[in-house]
């Protein structure tokens, strides 16, 4: 399921929202950066579909979000919090954006429809704005990083190598480790 998610926010695939998250799930954020904005509270499956992937598509191309741990969860945990790292391209504006956070996820089974996502939170700590108009720092920064499971030793091997080789990639060095969810509430 969670998969799914990145398939269908990275990819703008609505359809694949119904797969996903129980009819009454709830969308809740915190944002710890003004460099983006998304509303407080989300309530219902066709809301979360407007805000995590329609509108979410028009502005981002070219996103991928990597879950950031050794493993993926279990199949059946009833709740999961999971580091994550953003890479997407701004369209408008023509700037890479370079974010990272953590979800929590809350599973349950209701009205039939089998296991699905009925609460989940999306912490954003940094969301960078990084000038790319002919995104090559975007292919850099995707380049050799598995998707969506990015173990936490290949991020950061990866993005010291690239901090290294290039002082224009200087700006991964800040995202080589991910952010600690239970540190974060603090």
């Amino acid at each position: 399921m969670l998969e799914l998610y990145t398939e269908a926010k990275d990819l703008t695939l609505p359809h694949l929202v119904p797969q996903i998250y129980a009819r009454d799930a709830v969308l809740t954020y915190s944002i710890a950066t003004d460099t983006i904005s998304f509303p407080q509270r989300v309530e219902g499956r066709d809301g979360i579909a407007k805000t995590l992937v329609v509108d979410f598509g028009a502005k981002f191309s070219r996103c991928k979000t990597y879950y950031i741990c050794a493993a993926p969860p279990r199949e059946g945990d009833e709740m999961v919090l999971l580091p994550w790292l953003v890479v997407m391209r701004e369209t408008e504006a023509a700037c890479l954006r370079f974010g990272r956070g953590y979800y929590r996820w809350s599973f349950g089974q209701r009205g039939g429809e089998g296991l699905r996502v009925t609460a989940m939170h999306i912490h954003i700590e940094r969301m960078d704005v990084i000038e790319d108009a002919g995104g090559e720092l975007l292919e850099a920064t995707q380049s050799g990083l598995p998707y969506p499971w990015l173990p936490p030793s290949v991020l950061r091997s990866q993005y010291e190598a690239l901090a290294q080789s290039d002082p224009a990639l200087a700006f991964v060095e800040a995202f080589k480790l991910p952010l600690d969810p239970l540190e974060a509430g603090r």
